[in-house]
């Protein structure tokens, strides 16, 4: 029913956060498959996906989407974890046609001002989204961001804790 693509740049850790997450959703065989679409790591990234059974794809996102099992893919960013209760939401959510997004949790969302001046990530609160349209829009976007920036979507009732914003590393001088 549903396939999960994470996209990674060494997110090890990140990455094992956000599929501890999915593992109700596979008992309740609403995740059909996890697909690591990883951006060139260097780090253990290819290791917890293999660990975790996931596919592990280096070919893009657009790649992963058309091979994709599933006739729904949640995107989400390695770090996000979803909040019990977001397997009968979503289920509930893909009788519908029109993308969808979680709602922060209370307690993750940060202060007014911070969020007003903080770098708007598009994915910050995944996409619940069906294949065909992602498939129509990844033929122009060369990342799962591009891909989720700018849609229309539906705020779902279920609760994300969004990743937290990565830090650019920066040489000293």
């Amino acid at each position: 029913m549903l396939t999960v693509l994470i996209e990674t740049h060494n997110d090890e850790e990140g990455l094992a956060r956000t599929l501890a997450t999915l593992i109700g959703g596979a008992v309740e065989g609403v995740v059909r498959e996890v697909i690591v679409c990883d951006t060139g790591s260097t780090d253990q990234t290819h290791r917890v996906a293999e660990h975790a059974g996931c596919q592990y794809a280096t070919d893009g996102v657009a790649a992963a989407i058309r091979h994709a099992k599933g006739d729904w893919l949640l995107l989400l960013e390695p770090g996000a974890r979803l909040v019990d209760g977001w397997i009968d939401e979503v289920v509930a959510h893909t009788r519908q046609t029109m993308a969808a997004r979680f709602s922060r949790t209370r307690a993750g969302r940060a202060p007014f001002l911070a969020r007003i001046f903080s770098g708007n990530r598009a994915l910050a609160d995944g996409l619940l989204i069906s294949k065909r349209q992602a498939t129509s829009l990844s033929k122009t976007a060369g990342s799962a961001e591009a891909l989720a920036r700018g849609l229309a979507t539906k705020r779902l009732d279920a609760e994300i804790w969004a990743a937290p914003a990565k830090q650019e590393h920066r040489p000293s001088k």
